[in-house]
Formats: C-alpha cells, structure tokens, sequence
C-alpha cells in the first residue's frame, strides 16, 4: 500500500503538497522574501530615478532659507558693458554684491554665456521662439540670481522672475560714422521715430545678436527690408565690428549705446529707436520666491537712501539725465 502510494505521488503532486503546514510556511515564506526583494528593489529605483529629477530639475535652486544656510549668494553675469566689466566691478557686480551684504552671506560670482544665463538659473535648456521657448533639457543650477544688464522680455518672464525694474531701456540702432543712414529728428511719439528708423533700412546690412534683446528679427526689421545678420561674437564687440565695417549698423540698447558714445567719440552715431520703451531687471528662478521679495526690498531701500542712483551715476552717468522720470520715482 505503501508503496502504491509513493508510486502515485512519484508522477505528480499528492494533496500533502498543499495542504502539508511545514511545506504551506515554506511556500509563504519564500513568496513573501519574493515580494519583499521586488518591492525593495522598486522602492530604491524610485528614489534614484527621483534623485536625480532633483539634481537637474529646478526644485533644487536655493530660496532664501537656502542661500542663508549655505553662507554664499551665487551671482550669474555675463561681461557686458559697465553691468559686469570683467575687472570685480560694474553696476550689478555692485548691486548684487551689497545684497549678499544684506544677507549676511559671502557673494560669489559665477561668470555664464547669453546662451547659458538662463539654464543656468532655472536649470532647463531652452530655445526661445518667437515670445515664448522650447525645453530642450535639462541643466545644471548654477546660480541664485542673475543679474548682467538683462532685459525683462515676454519669453523670459515665462521662464524666470524678475524684480521690480531696475533701470529704463531701449534698443537704438547706432551706425558708423560715415554711414548714408541719417539720425531721425525726435518726433515725440515713439512709434513715429521707430517708423523713421525703418524708413531707412531697405537694403542696409544689421548686425544683432539673437535670441536677445539685440535681435533684429525681434523688431522685425527684416520686414523693413534690412540685410539682417547674426553676430556671433559678444555683445561688447558689436560696435567694434561696424567701426571695422563688417556693417553700417547693429542694435545696441541704451547703456550700450551711450557707454559707446564716450568710448568711441566721433566714430559712431545713434540713428534711433527700433523698439518701445523697454525695463531691465534682475532674474530669478521661479522657485526663489523669497529671495526675490528680499531683492526687491532690498533695492527699494536703496533708492530711498540714494544708494542706486549714486551707483548708476558711477557706471552711466547719462542714464538719469536721459530717463529723469524713471528715477524720479525714487
């Protein structure tokens, strides 16, 4: 009998292979390590994949608690002009620099590209198109705030905060010399000199440097007819290259232009607007809310005491003379 029945257990399982209680527990406590080693190795995937989210997502730009607990203020600037001269000084090396002061935090400046001052800050690479901008991935944060002559465009208020303005601006369009094109007679409505600007173009060969403010394609000056053309070199080596006539005209916005004007006496001359009235401003990433509020207290504070404007007579003395009612404000 015995052996019969080893005989049929020997070709399959018998019922004690279920219901046995030592083999049941053995089957249930492998099942459960099973489970148990999945769920852990599910659990450690989700937090990889979610750590390095944090790593290139902008959740992980310092707000204020942050910038106060590491002790430093990471200032974004590209050398353009008398905002970041590339010498430790400049308008908003000196801003900036008094801010971390506020803080009580050492300030550290972290020289960046026009191409990168934005991905750096908000950490997604982006390509601008039209007034608004395409990710094209992600980035490593570099900074806390950016601050480097930056005008406050549509595009880039969709990515970033900016402050309260900082200072009034414009582009103009400057022009050798010699050039044919003429400088328009202030009409006292801005459309009407932009228009006068355009009138001339037909023909005339730009130089911009796009995806900036200094991008012809902005003002649509193709559409006036001009020889619109990139320049790749930077910004400070745009009125170099009309002077050398590589062109007969670039964009250059308003500090540019009149820190041109002292630079280059007598070899360049404003012909006029090619934009409305514009403002500069400091940027943010969007999830440095209070860092941003403390900026902009901070600067109120120092229009008040005479602070900024004793700075921006230091970098552009002729910014209030030309824009009284902006800093009249103060």
């Amino acid at each position: 009998m015995d052996g019969g029945m080893k005989g049929k257990e020997s070709g399959g399982f018998s019922r004690r292979h279920f219901s046995g209680p030592a083999v049941l527990q053995n089957l249930i406590g492998v099942g459960t390590l099973t489970l148990l080693s999945l769920w852990v190795h599910r659990q450690m995937t989700i937090l990889l994949v979610m750590s390095l989210f944090w790593l290139t997502s902008p959740a992980c730009c310092a707000d204020l608690k942050e910038v106060k607990a590491k002790g430093v203020l990471r200032h974004l600037g590209i050398r353009y002009a008398n905002f970041v001269t590339g010498s430790g000084d400049g308008l908003d090396v000196e801003m900036v620099r008094l801010f971390a002061k506020s803080l009580s935090v050492r300030y550290e400046f972290v020289e960046t590209t026009w191409d990168d001052v934005f991905s750096d800050l908000s950490g997604r690479k982006v390509r601008p198109s039209g007034h608004g901008f395409e990710v094209v991935g992600n980035a490593l944060i570099k900074g806390d705030i950016a601050a480097s002559g930056l005008t406050i465009l549509p595009w880039r208020t969709k990515l970033v905060n900016f402050s309260t303005p900082t200072l009034p601006n414009q582009v103009w369009l400057v022009a050798r010399a010699d050039a044919g094109l003429k400088p328009i007679v202030p009409s006292g409505s801005v459309e009407q000199d932009v228009e006068a600007v355009r009138s001339q173009l037909r023909g005339v060969r730009v130089l911009g440097i796009f995806d900036t403010c200094l991008d012809p394609r902005y003002y649509t000056l193709d559409r006036a007819q001009a020889d619109v053309r990139k320049f790749d070199g930077s910004v400070n080596e745009l009125v170099p290259a009309v002077i050398e006539g590589r062109a007969e005209c670039a964009l250059q916005d308003v500090p540019d232009a009149l820190a041109s004007m002292d630079k280059w006496p007598g070899k360049i001359k404003v012909i006029g607007p090619v934009s409305s009235m514009q403002r500069m401003g400091y940027a943010f990433s969007r999830t440095s809310p209070e860092l941003r509020e403390a900026f902009d207290k901070f600067f109120e504070q120092c229009k008040k005491d005479g602070t900024y404007i004793g700075i921006v007579r230091k970098y552009y003395p002729a910014i209030p003379k030309y824009y009284p009612e902006f800093f009249s404000q103060e």
